[in-house]
């Protein structure tokens, strides 16, 4: 599906799972064209459309489905009166509504109507004050709903929340049910009206929210259900996945009576349900435990277990008992192992086991842990010929995916060694990033995605900046380099420290090193010296600056004033920064075409020097009127591709520079490789790279960073011919 039929049919998750009976007469308050109006059709229902405000001459319906236009009205009222008038007695009123008190607009997401921050937390104190200021629309609360239905003489009628909002809802929770799971591992997806000013992560709060009673209170919409006699839906929980293709897409409704039901969001997705009943057989013939479950009227029927999550179980271990911890978590691994045959058994090379199938779901998340045994569920996908450690790899970024404070007690790459899966780690995770952007059409989406929700690094600004007046955040965080003239003492040795050397230190060269820790006194970073902080104090005031460069900079900041110290700044790799470094572009001569871009970049290893390499610095300078061509250390072939250059690293360099279509041949720090270190540094406005790398997980999430940023990504055709590679074989094999 392509990105607008995909955003067009993500809202139909609101109401797409409900019982709808077809034959039944709906009225739809909006267009016939919108998502919901559609869905309703498609369901078999006669849908009548029209504005909220043209009620009159209509005659009674079964159903009336509303979504955000009371919002729209000053006084909702009268038309929510006028609704009971048009509801046959055995119909259904269903409203979609936006919380004022969401836990969004808290995390700092601006409201829908007046676009600022905290009107609607206020109740719109400021909002509509004045005469000029027309209405355009306004959120309400749980108690303020609820008093208006009453007051409109509605005597039945249900709250469900919603999140993570109605034009992306994820999950429907009945208002007397409360979820079972941990909610930061399952929305992560989240959705804002305003991505750029968020400062907090929304998902960390869900579990305070809950254990407090005021998950329901400060859910981000509701949907509501009204009755004249008294009915409601069957329904406690719903999850929604219209975000994938029309195979895969998914409702997962948890009934009130006691069952599950998976169904099918559309026809083509009822292969997926005979495909996961067998997938359960399998692994239950294999001694593995699953929830019993059969297919039956297009749906995939199991019977609810009131049982803890295995995620939570394992979180629960690892923070009270971390050997038990590692003992269940080795049992879940031979789980994974014993869940099929064995293509091939481990060799001791990486690679691990090879299964026959592989049930790529076998995930903490999707088991319960019952009776000492773990019990999966949701085991929609498997792939034949697979590698274990794929699986494994996915089970150990699970349990993370939420908890990342759980790396204070056993970090993550602790486990990832312990099971072997660090030596090909950037394989699995190539492989994993490829199921995710497949299932979930992240490639697809990324531009809707990019416009909705929040940039962990604006995320981080943000909430840092709310600690100070706008002046000492200035002189803090933004202008660094203020008063470098002096100078330039950096605080801290470690890897924020080693950030700035790479990114920042050729254009503003320390002339010292402090650091705390008495193991660092000695070492070298960059060819300085670290020394102790005693240093600081022998230096005339008013002839240094010190840059923190370490996380927990309060303590050092502390530390400075204690020592009289005033003229310090800190340095927070999420931040850009100015350089110094302004590329000469030449403007195009008078009758000549403009090229495409500014500014382009190529990295690469560059050994060998070949045809290959020729054509792909050939296109990109014809792309672009100055080229940088970044070029990979010796230590960085050996460390992130595993072999050891035929030419060194000062000769490669040296080849690039001599190119007649290179501007300027640069040295890429080893462990900032990534598109994103190289754009703060260069501010190009495209990077170009051979065909080969086009489906790179690593480098499509580069292009994602780029275009978010106001630049691009080309791929060019890869050489066939010729390659590193191919000249190394030949060098082996003595050919040439």
């Amino acid at each position: 599906m392509r990105a607008d039929e995909l955003i067009h049919e993500i809202p139909k998750g609101l109401l797409g799972w409900y019982d709808f009976q077809p034959g039944k007469t709906a009225l739809y308050t909006g267009q016939s064209s919108d998502g919901l109006a559609e869905m309703l059709a498609e369901r078999g229902l006669q849908v009548a459309c029209c504005p909220i405000g043209e009620l009159d001459g209509l005659e009674r319906f079964d159903y009336i489905v509303s979504v955000a236009d009371l919002e729209t009205l000053a006084d909702p009222e009268p038309v929510l009166a006028r609704w009971r008038e048009l509801l046959k007695p055995d119909g259904r009123l269903l409203l979609g509504m936006n919380n004022r008190l969401g836990t969004r607009y808290f995390c700092g997401d601006r409201d829908p109507y007046t676009g600022r921050n905290f009107d609607g937390v206020e109740n719109y104190r400021r909002a509509y004050v004045r005469r000029e200021d027309s209405f355009r629309g306004r959120c309400w609360s749980r108690a303020e709903l609820g008093d208006m239905l009453d007051r409109a003489g509605w005597r039945s009628y249900r709250f469900y929340s919603v999140l993570t909002s109605l034009e992306h809802p994820s999950h429907i929770f009945a208002e007397d049910y409360l979820p079972r799971e941990d909610l930061a591992c399952r929305v992560v997806e989240l959705d804002y009206h305003s991505p750029g000013t968020i400062f907090l992560e929304e998902e960390g709060l869900y579990a305070s929210l809950l254990e407090n009673g005021m998950f329901h209170q400060m859910a981000n919409a509701f949907l509501i259900e009204c009755s004249l006699n008294g009915g409601f839906a069957d329904v406690n929980q719903v999850t929604c996945s219209l975000d994938r293709s029309r195979e895969d897409a998914r409702y997962t409704v948890l009934r009130r009576s006691g069952t599950v039901e998976k169904r099918a969001a559309y026809p083509q997705g009822l292969a997926g349900l005979e495909r996961q009943r067998g997938n359960e057989a399998e692994l239950a013939a294999r001694g593995i435990s699953v929830v019993p479950g059969r297919l039956e009227g297009g749906a995939y029927i199991t019977p609810y277990v009131d049982g803890q999550v295995g995620q939570a179980y394992l979180r629960q271990l690892l923070l009270t008992d971390k050997e038990k911890f590692l003992r269940e978590m080795d049992r879940f691994m031979e789980l994974i192992l014993r869940s099929s045959g064995h293509l091939q058994e481990d060799a001791g090379d990486g690679e691990g086991v090879t299964l026959e199938r592989a049930y790529l779901d076998m995930v903490p998340l999707n088991s319960f842990y019952v009776d000492g045994e773990f019990v999966f569920f949701d085991q929609e996908f498997s792939r034949e010929n697979c590698p274990a450690n794929l699986v494994m790899t996915r089970a150990v970024g699970a349990f993370y995916t939420g908890n990342m404070e759980l790396e204070k007690f056993m970090p993550m790459e602790g486990l990832l060694r312990r099971y072997g899966l660090l030596e090909r780690a950037s394989r699995w995770n190539q492989m994993q990033w490829e199921f995710s952007d497949r299932l979930l059409n992240k490639s697809e989406l990324w531009r809707h995605y990019a416009s909705r929700r929040r940039d962990p690094a604006a995320l981080h600004s943000n909430r840092q900046r709310m600690n100070y007046s706008v002046k000492e955040y200035d002189r803090l965080f933004v202008d660094i380099f203020r008063n470098t003239g002096r100078k330039l003492i950096l605080f801290g040795s470690g890897k924020f420290a080693k950030e700035f050397m790479a990114l920042y230190g050729g254009d503003y060269s320390p002339a010292a090193i402090v650091d705390n820790s008495r193991d660092s006194w000695g070492r070298e970073l960059n060819g300085v010296a670290v020394q102790s902080p005693e240093l600081l104090r022998q230096l005339q005031p008013g002839t240094f600056k010190v840059l923190i460069c370490i996380k927990n900079y309060l303590s050092v900041m502390e530390q400075l004033d204690g020592m009289g110290i005033t003229e310090y700044s800190v340095f927070d790799p999420h931040m850009d920064y100015p350089r110094k470094w302004k590329p000469a572009v030449q403007e195009p001569q008078a009758g000549t075409e403009a090229k495409p871009f500014r500014v382009g970049y190529v990295a690469g290893v560059f050994d060998l020097f070949h045809i290959g390499h020729l054509n792909l610095l050939r296109r990109a300078k014809e792309q672009c009127g100055y080229l940088v061509v970044g070029v990979v250390t010796d230590r960085g072939v050996r460390e992130n591709k595993r072999v050891e250059p035929v030419i060194p690293f000062e000769e490669r360099l040296e080849l690039v520079r001599a190119c007649r279509y290179v501007d300027e041949a640069v040295e890429i720090p080893f462990g900032y490789a990534g598109t994103r270190e190289a754009y703060k540094l260069y501010r190009f406005d495209c990077q170009f790279s051979g065909s080969d790398y086009a489906d790179d997980p690593n480098w499509l999430e580069g292009r994602d960073f780029l275009r978010a940023n106001g630049a691009e990504m080309i791929f060019f055709p890869y050489t066939e011919s010729t390659s590193s590679s191919k000249l190394k074989e030949l060098i082996r094999r003595k050919l040439v």
